[in-house]
């Protein structure tokens, strides 16, 4: 009677880690592109490459669980900068690959939603301090963002040359260019991190744009709301930003999550320059 029992266990088991592969399966899309840009799937490495971030970017399931509940937040931010630019916006997917929409730092330093570099957000017109970092301040670094993809777009003559240099740097990618005398991202060997690039966006942008194909099944309950604000402007130093936080009605703690591009716990601001400072509105 055990061993019939077993063995009824085992075929029911069987059969349900069989129904779980099957369902598992997920064909290749036929077509992908990016910015309009048609990846060539009908080279057999480019088509590797591309399902390769398919299959890391499905299995990596709790970590794509948040970026889709984070996008629902923060892609209605990004979307009008990126429009507004002209540049188009499959370019989200590559915020979403830079930091999972986090304000996060890299071993090497880059930080924020778009992954820039001190010196670089500097020459940009970005400020960094110890009191203020604009990395983190997503409308200012979008715009920045922005600015350097149009000006790559117009050096390397493609969107998706112009997103692998935002990898690989400029130099980098042109080194490339002119030593393998290839102009197209796909028929160009680059550093392993870049040669990925590409399709690690692609791959966000296809689970992203098609997550219950891909089993992400998110209720709109479950994705994560924009926050309603309200803007201030200030154009003096603000000593304790707890304090400042509780003459707005709000803590210390609503008032750095809204803004973390506010480092420090004062706001030194002897130049009188203006800053737009966000209030989280509660909900009765």
């Amino acid at each position: 009677m055990k061993k019939v029992i077993l063995l009824m266990t085992v075929v029911f088991f069987g059969a349900l880690l069989l129904s779980a592969a099957k369902n598992g399966e997920k064909k290749i899309p036929s077509k992908i592109d990016f910015c309009g840009e048609e990846a060539p799937l009908h080279i057999p490495d480019v088509r590797e490459r591309f399902d390769r971030e398919l299959v890391v970017n499905q299995n990596l399931h709790g970590s794509t669980i948040l970026i889709i509940k984070r996008a629902n937040r923060f892609f209605p931010i990004i979307e009008p900068i990126l429009a507004k630019n002209n540049v188009p916006d499959d370019f989200k997917y590559l915020a979403v690959i830079e930091s999972s929409l986090t304000n996060a730092t890299s071993p090497s330093g880059a930080k924020g939603f778009w992954q820039f570099m001190p010196l670089t957000a500097k020459e940009k017109g970005l400020e960094v301090t110890d009191v203020v970092d604009e990395r983190y301040h997503l409308e200012k670094a979008t715009q920045m963002a922005c600015e350097y993809l149009i000006k790559a777009k117009e050096k390397f003559g493609s969107w998706t040359m112009a997103a692998a240099s935002y990898n690989g740097g400029v130099n980098g990618l042109q080194k490339a260019v002119d030593q393998q005398m290839e102009t197209n991202y796909y028929d160009l060997l680059l550093t392993d991190e870049t040669f990925r690039y590409v399709f690690r966006i692609l791959a966000l942008k296809e689970i992203m744009q098609n997550k219950h194909v891909y089993g992400f099944n998110l209720s709109a309950e479950e994705l994560y709301q924009p926050l309603p604000i309200r803007k201030i402007e200030v154009d003096s130093s603000i000593t304790d930003l707890a304090k400042f936080a509780k003459s707005q009605g709000v803590n210390y703690k609503e008032l750095k999550l809204s803004n973390p591009w506010l480092r420090d716990k004062k706001l030194d601001n002897p130049s009188k320059k203006k800053y737009v400072i966000e209030i989280p509105i509660k909900s009765n």
